[in-house]
């Protein structure tokens, strides 16, 4: 067979041998969540693991954001759900299900899955779904029958959009529409893309914007940040993102030769292209926000990175980690940025260690940037329930197979660390 033959087949189905005839071709965004899937090393005839029992999963969604946006998304999408035979489900940011709602008999249907509130259906833990993969991608997903990862999946078709706290961008879960064959329609992808809308928009009624003469910088988990300011909504470019964390970090200013240091890897750079640079972004944010000599932002600042920062040393380390939705500038190389991510980082992680909840083990473990971490995997291991143990030994098995093979991801900087 030729090779582009070979290419056209897409990938292979998960254990299957190396022929391209093995599977169909499939589409792009699930043969990547396929190859995700099998990195995180999902079992393949697994069940996702029920992570929340009645008790703590009546806590937690209580005090969930989405609680909020519920009764919206129940009267737009419950009736089609009770109707058509199909489940209405709501997860958090990292695919737990808090809410899971519909016809009575695919709820006992689904609950052989354990799909039910309070199971974690995260990519990384159950394979390529609709809600899991909306999650990954940040982005609408419909997954037909055969397109998830696990067997016992395929027997049913879903359709998901995430959920944004509309102020701030930080992803707050996904909302999801499950069922039977009957969903394999474009249609259903639309639906609950404007349910998550709605929802969003009853957010942001329900939800104040910052108050006159402050501004709030969402940056964590992104590469471009987002500034909310004077009823402005701004996103931000990677320098200007770059410029306004550290500016937010130092509210009492930064000469330019300090600034110019924590922003340039290369030493080189003069300190003509900062100027210009900051010109540029006084032109974005207006003279008035932007003062110089030094360099500070003229409102006060409340920042997300700052905010966890602050939950940690108040011991507050749930709290802490709910508002963590990944590194601070994933991919930023700036210096004084690089330092600030892995602090933070750093301190939370120990702080989930030393804490040895089972559920914040499992949310860091599960995800992109602790899923080669074989320390919170230990950690995982030592407190999660018996009933649960074997997929989390495996993995850290593997993880530490690697390690001894000198193969392993860890070898390289986590994504906390990217240079």
């Amino acid at each position: 067979m030729s090779e582009a033959t070979t290419r056209r087949s897409g990938p292979r189905e998960p254990g299957a041998e190396a022929r391209p005839e093995a599977r169909p071709a499939v589409r792009k965004l699930v043969a990547e969540s396929w190859r995700r899937s099998e990195r995180a090393r999902v079992s393949r005839d697994g069940a996702a693991s029920v992570e929340l029992d009645e008790e703590d999963l009546a806590a937690y969604r209580e005090g969930h954001p989405l609680a909020a946006a519920m009764p919206v998304i129940r009267e737009l999408l419950g009736a089609d759900a009770r109707d058509g035979g199909h489940l209405l489900a709501v997860c958090d940011a990292a695919g737990r299900l808090l809410w899971v709602e519909g016809d009575p008999a695919t709820l006992r249907q689904a609950r052989r899955m354990n799909f039910v509130a309070g199971a974690g259906w995260a990519e990384s833990a159950a394979g390529t779904n609709a809600p899991g993969t909306a999650l990954a991608v940040d982005g609408p997903v419909q997954v037909v029958s055969a397109e998830h990862f696990r067997p016992p999946v395929r027997d049913w078709t879903c359709a998901a959009a995430p959920l944004h706290d509309p102020h701030s961008g930080r992803l707050l879960g996904a909302v999801d529409l499950t069922g039977g064959a009957g969903l394999a329609h474009p249609h259903s992808l639309g639906l609950v893309r404007a349910v998550a809308r709605a929802a969003e928009t009853q957010l942001a009624l329900l939800a104040p914007a910052p108050a006159p003469g402050r501004a709030r910088l969402t940056a964590l988990g992104r590469d471009e940040a987002l500034l909310a300011v004077d009823g402005r909504r701004l996103r931000l470019s990677r320098r200007h993102s770059e410029i306004l964390v550290l500016l937010a970090h130092h509210p009492e200013g930064v000469p330019g030769d300090r600034l110019l240091t924590l922003l340039y890897e290369d030493e080189s750079v003069t300190p003509v292209t900062l100027r210009a640079e900051l010109s540029r972004l006084r032109a974005l944010l207006g003279p008035e926000l932007l003062r110089s000599r030094p360099y500070r932002l003229a409102v006060p600042v409340d920042a997300d990175f700052t905010v966890v920062d602050r939950r940690l040393a108040a011991g507050a380390v749930a709290s802490a980690a709910g508002e963590y939705p990944g590194p601070l500038l994933p991919d930023s190389a700036a210096p004084g940025v690089v330092r600030l991510r892995e602090r933070l980082a750093d301190r939370l992680r120990a702080a989930l260690v030393a804490r040895a909840d089972p559920r914040l083990l499992a949310d860091w473990a599960h995800s992109p940037w602790g899923e080669e971490d074989p320390e919170v995997w230990r950690a995982l291991c030592a407190t999660v329930p018996a009933a649960q143990l074997a997929p989390v030994r495996a993995r850290l098995d593997a993880l530490e197979a690697e390690l001894a093979r000198g193969a392993t991801g860890l070898q390289r900087p986590l994504p906390h660390t990217r240079r």
